[in-house]
């Protein structure tokens, strides 16, 4: 798995610098932590990492914590997200989030995963990107890019994302996981995307079962 890992970081710099996706981004800014990484999770669903990245940072420089997050009006929060998809129905569910952040767990976000998924909105993914990104805890979030990916290449055959994290923990080492989303969802947004991949200068296509099936049956 490193070797496919190595191969993905090699064909992206040779062929351009993929940028961090936003959660690296959030990681690596600290300056508002755990919380950030929460909510900038549940506002990435279904939008790009650049709108993420500026929301976030947008929001947290209006709303500190989760004490003020948590009493702010639904109004004012949608007006600074209004870009990002479903904007009404996110402003209410990070405001929620907030609520539960500040008065069960007084602001800190919890490092553990069954208190993550039992908060409104929050499923597996979104729980194991604050365990990786915010925490630093071994987990493999598994989105779009990740579920792809690790079908196409054959690394596994699942239906559903759920299903593929429970079989990437099976055969990825442990030492690993960190590794996985970030790696994973550049290439998949640079060089391995759902239409047309860059088969050309993917540096692991000897090993992927698509790139085997489209070369055989050419």
């Amino acid at each position: 798995m490193k070797r496919i890992l190595t191969g993905m970081v090699k064909t992206m710099n040779s062929v351009k610098s993929a940028r961090i996706t936003a959660l690296q981004d959030l990681h690596d800014a600290e300056n508002r932590g755990p919380f950030s990484i929460l909510i900038g999770t549940i506002l990435s669903a279904r939008a790009k990492d650049e709108a993420t990245s500026r929301i976030v940072k947008d929001l947290f420089k209006v709303y500190k914590n989760s004490r003020q997050l948590a009493n702010a009006k639904v109004k004012d929060v949608e007006k600074i997200i209004k870009s990002i998809g479903f904007y009404h129905v996110k402003a209410k569910r990070i405001i929620e989030v907030a609520k539960i952040i500040d008065s069960k767990y007084k602001g800190k976000v919890p490092d553990d995963l069954e208190k993550l998924v039992a908060l409104p909105g929050v499923g597996r993914k979104t729980a194991n990107c604050v365990l990786v990104y915010a925490y630093e805890k071994p987990a493999i979030p598994v989105d779009i890019h990740v579920h792809r990916i690790s079908n196409r290449i054959g690394l596994v055959q699942t239906k559903n994302p759920e299903d593929t994290e429970f079989e990437l923990m099976k055969i990825i080492p442990k030492k690993l996981w960190l590794d996985i989303n970030e790696t994973f969802v550049k290439y998949g947004q640079n060089i391995c995307k759902p239409i047309s991949p860059m088969c050309e200068v993917c540096q692991i296509k000897n090993s992927c079962k698509y790139y085997k099936t489209k070369k055989s049956a050419s």
